[in-house]
């Protein structure tokens, strides 16, 4: 059975790009599990072309130049907020906001629920910019504040494709693939169109 609704977020993981991709192909380490999950909203990125002829639109295409996305988490630990960002951590442990230091390319990985199926999903190229702290001072109630991380999201080649994200339900002929899903980052088999 195929799913009516998705709902409900869980099971985010990072993987950072590997230092090592001499092979010019995306590969990425091992991924992390981040815990807190509480929204991710993704917006498509590329421009509207349109061509007119024979006094009317003759043709229309749109580029996909991947997303722009905010990534709601109760609180991204800090040693994946220095991975995402290299800035150093120093002898005593606090984390250093180093304003030369280039933002890490990173796979995000999660899990969408489903009312028959989870689905789960990669994007392959992110990049994090910083979030805006917010402190507040308690009041009668307790608000839990939020890490709000804005990301874009950018196409990557993998074997010659230039690939956005993919996602997958289970089925049964990827139960194997599906299992093991946050274990590597999912790379692609044969595509059918």
């Amino acid at each position: 059975m195929a799913n009516k609704i998705l709902y409900g977020l869980k099971d985010v993981h990072v993987a950072f790009r590997a230092a090592d991709d001499s092979a010019g192909e995306a590969v990425w380490d091992t991924p992390i599990a981040i815990p807190g999950a509480i929204g991710f909203r993704p917006s498509p990125e590329g421009e509207e072309f349109k061509q007119y002829a024979d006094n009317g639109v003759y043709f229309t295409d749109k580029a996909n130049t991947g997303y722009s996305a905010d990534l709601e988490m109760a609180l991204i630990p800090d040693s994946v907020i220095a991975a995402m960002f290299n800035w150093p951590i120093d002898a005593n442990g606090a984390i250093i906001e180093d304003t030369d230091a280039l933002a890490a390319p990173f796979a995000l990985m999660g899990q969408i629920e489903g009312d028959s199926k989870g689905r789960r999903f990669v994007y392959y190229e992110c990049r994090a910019s910083r979030p805006s702290p917010e402190e507040r001072t308690k009041e009668a109630s307790i608000a839990a504040r939020t890490d709000v991380l804005p990301l874009i999201i950018t196409p990557v080649e993998i074997d010659g494709a230039s690939i956005t994200r993919a996602y997958m339900e289970e089925s049964e002929t990827n139960t194997v693939e599906y299992a093991a899903f946050f274990d590597d980052v999912y790379i692609p088999v044969e595509t059918s169109a």
